[in-house]
């Protein structure tokens, strides 16, 4: 499988995200050097809370801009069917006939869901829980994910 525009869909994701973390950054960092913001006594703390709250913003749009770099240069290899789960590995988990949910196992940006070719596919870094179950085992692996119901068992289908 060509990975490059599962590739492009995960940047474009980390870009929009990108692009709210630094405009919420901008219009806190400009709350908190507003005239309004400025403390009259020493209980008055909104100027304070949102330099804060813009630092914190500012350090989360760095962190996804090095996500953005790290996804333009990662290898994501092709995975023989055979093959262990790895970083880069794309894959699908049953849980019962017909229900097939899709995973990237990525070294970061886990949580974040892309569309593609009709699939919704989600990133899980190894640190996960099920990425610790995940990483190392081939086709036919079962591992088990939270329910409404308990755990529940799912099926490794496909590595790509």
């Amino acid at each position: 499988m060509d990975k490059t525009p599962l590739r492009r869909a995960i940047i474009g994701q980390l870009q929009a995200d990108l692009d709210v973390q630094t405009r919420a950054a901008l219009m806190a960092r400009e709350e908190a050097t507003h005239d309004e913001s400025r403390a009259t006594s020493k209980y008055e703390t909104h100027g304070q809370e949102a330099a804060y709250l813009a630092g914190s913003q500012a350090k989360l749009a760095v962190e996804i801009q090095e996500s953005i770099a790290l996804w333009n240069s990662l290898p994501l290899p092709d995975f023989a069917p055979d093959g262990v789960i790895d970083i880069g590995a794309l894959v699908a988990l049953e849980s019962r006939p017909g229900r097939t949910v899709w995973y990237l196992l990525a070294p970061r940006s886990g949580g974040i869901t892309v569309g593609l070719d009709g699939r919704e596919i989600t990133l899980i870094t190894p640190q996960s829980p099920l990425g610790r179950q995940l990483h190392g085992r081939r086709i036919g692996a079962v591992v088990t994910l939270p329910g409404r119901t308990g755990a529940q068992p799912h099926r490794v289908t496909m590595i790509e």
